[in-house]
């Protein structure tokens, strides 16, 4: 299986395409092979990004986008908006997808959900917020179920989850954690994580390019099965995918479900797998590898919010060492009144590699954009280059930092992740 990244412009804006490892053709209606799962990021192509107002923030790209509109990439499966302000959720960009497309999920932070909401350009079930990250509370991940490659194959999955900085006044620090673990054709090998045949059907919205459903769905061994998340699941031509609903989602779970497509594949409740993470029993098979990556454009301290979503979400998923960090190298300072830190950089972005044992990290968010306006008067920024940020991760891993291969992707360029 692979994932590949590509940086669709000079600052934060990437395509994320998780693949299984049996390759099938790409689908002529779709764009992409059966078990396929896209992630389009913070997507901001063209035009100046204004915050409250110009005078306040006004920033332009000073590196053209690889692509002039969204319509030039095949219509992906979750649109992730990782911040409420608008060089992530930049409006002229978004009203670019699609409004009547059912394959396309957008996930963003709750600011940003709002926001999108409010330019009544999509309909509002389009639009979920994303619940913060708990142990507690197995429905603050959002599932997306993934069929099996043929029949007799196992399902696979992926997964979105939100962990944002606590008392954090500027409201720029989180990171989204997304994992993958494939579907698989029959001659696959067996694995500890097996989703069950979906029987029961709950209420859904449909259309003619692709089906939805809210239902219950069983945690993921090797989670508890004593935690019942809700979920969503998305029948596409190529794959069939599930979610985690959340509260935040204004859509119900007791209406009465209409006819079912033949393709669309439902959990029960009552076929949750009984594995759980407490059993070291030497004959269990061992856990499907799955994919990892987690996104933090301005950074987040790794203890105590990432450490806690690695140790419980993570590892359950088997999903270390961290397939690819997407993090900034520069650190950006402003005064407290301000705001305080903007950008936490090579210092922060260095401990999550390092505690995750991340294969590859990919800079992010330090373009060398035409700011001005009264919120960039006292900025401070220290550019870190990609040798210093390579030396860094030697240092702190004692040498042992070689195996992540640090990344600076120009626009356009793209880089495919194989295990």
């Amino acid at each position: 299986m692979s994932l590949k990244i590509k940086h669709l412009n000079g600052d934060t804006t990437f395509l994320l395409t998780f693949s299984p490892a049996e390759q099938r053709p790409a689908s002529q209606r779709y764009g992409y092979p059966p078990g396929t799962f896209s992630v389009l990021v913070d997507p901001w192509l063209s035009g100046p990004s204004s915050m409250w107002h110009p005078k306040f923030l006004l920033s332009k790209h000073t590196v053209p986008s690889c692509i002039t509109n969204l319509s030039h990439i095949p219509e992906p499966n979750v649109v992730l908006i990782s911040q409420d302000k608008p060089d992530h959720c930049h409006e002229p960009t978004l009203r670019q997808l699609d409004p009547t497309s059912s394959l396309t999920n957008i996930l963003a932070v709750p600011g940003a959900a709002k926001k999108i909401r409010g330019m009544k350009h999509f309909d509002p079930a389009q639009v979920h917020a994303l619940p913060v990250f708990s142990t507690k509370d197995n429905e603050s991940v959002i599932r997306f179920y993934i069929p099996p490659l043929s029949p007799g194959g196992t399902a696979g999955e992926a997964t979105v989850a939100y962990v944002p900085a606590k008392m954090d006044v500027s409201g720029l620090h989180n990171a989204l954690g997304i994992t993958y673990r494939p579907p698989t054709t029959a001659s696959s090998p067996p694995s500890v994580h097996h989703c069950p045949k979906p029987e029961s059907r709950y209420s859904h919205f449909s259309s003619p390019h692709a089906y939805h459903q809210f239902r219950d769905m069983p945690p993921t061994p090797p989670e508890s099965p004593s935690q019942r998340p809700r979920s969503l699941s998305n029948s596409t031509d190529p794959s069939t995918l599930s979610r985690d609903s959340s509260s935040s989602i204004p859509l119900s779970h007791t209406t009465s479900a209409t006819s079912t497509p033949s393709n669309s594949h439902i959990f029960h409740p009552s076929h949750s797998p009984t594995h759980s993470t407490s059993s070291t029993s030497s004959h269990l098979p061992r856990p499907a590898k799955t994919l990892s990556l987690i996104y933090s454009p301005h950074g987040l301290a790794y203890s105590p919010h990432i450490q806690t979503y690695a140790t419980s979400h993570l590892i359950a998923q088997a999903a270390l060492p961290l397939t690819a960090l997407i993090h900034g190298f520069d650190r950006v300072e402003n005064p407290w009144y301000l705001g305080g830190n903007v950008n936490a950089g090579l210092p922060g972005g260095v401990q999550i590699a390092k505690h995750l044992m991340a294969k590859t990290w990919i800079g992010a968010h330090d373009e060398d954009k035409e700011n001005s306006g009264l919120s960039v008067l006292k900025v401070k920024i220290r550019k870190f280059g990609i040798g210093e940020v390579r030396g860094m991760v030697r240092r702190e891993w004692c040498g042992g930092g070689n195996g992540c291969d640090v990344r600076n992707l120009d626009c356009g360029e793209e880089l495919v992740i194989k295990s």
